[in-house]
């Protein structure tokens, strides 16, 4: 069976994963907040362009898995890093360079990713999608509307998007332990 990713679950975890990438690189800091802030896919983040963000209230593109377009509002913890961020680049160039000038690929994301979770003792199987499945798995604890996780993920049923942000058997069965008629 393959390992499936999970989303990290623990607001305390994000925030010090959070801190220990800004400590160490803005740029892997903006990476990680842009993902767990909107849900898209590491090759639709490292796909952006300055020109994409600077200056916007909203995310446009056209999803590299479905080709379907996508419109969603930045929301103001994002515009900040980002407004920061692409200052003094011109809009044109890649929003994510690696250290030798090349658009930043998913497999450097990863790495990141995998050595700031390892750093903060965050054990789950940790990836790039960690990312998605974080802002959905957040998403639907707050709002709890799978319906709308469902659209913004752009899934087939909304059992895909619970089997996908991994809703576990605890909270399955402590919904039975709470509901009664």
């Amino acid at each position: 069976m393959k390992h499936l990713v999970e989303p990290i679950r623990s607001k305390k975890d994000i925030a010090a994963v959070e801190a220990y990438l800004a400590e160490k690189n803005p740029r892997n800091r903006l990476i990680f907040v842009f993902g767990i802030n909107s849900g898209l896919r590491v090759s639709d983040i490292l796909a952006l362009n300055i020109g994409d963000v600077r200056g916007k209230t909203h995310i446009e593109i056209k999803e590299k898995k479905t080709s379907k377009y996508k419109k969603f509002p930045i929301n103001d913890k994002l515009k900040k890093l980002l407004a920061d961020f692409v200052n003094d680049k011109s809009d044109n160039e890649p929003l994510f360079l690696s250290q030798k000038n090349h658009r930043l690929d998913r497999s450097q994301v990863y790495r990141m990713l995998n050595e700031a979770c390892a750093s903060v003792g965050i054990t789950e199987n940790i990836g790039s999608h960690t990312m998605r499945k974080s802002f959905g798995y957040h998403h639907y604890k707050l709002f709890k509307d799978v319906a709308m996780l469902q659209m913004i993920f752009n899934h087939s049923s909304p059992q895909i998007t619970l089997r996908y942000i991994r809703i576990s058997q605890d909270e399955i069965d402590n919904s039975y332990k709470l509901f009664t008629l």
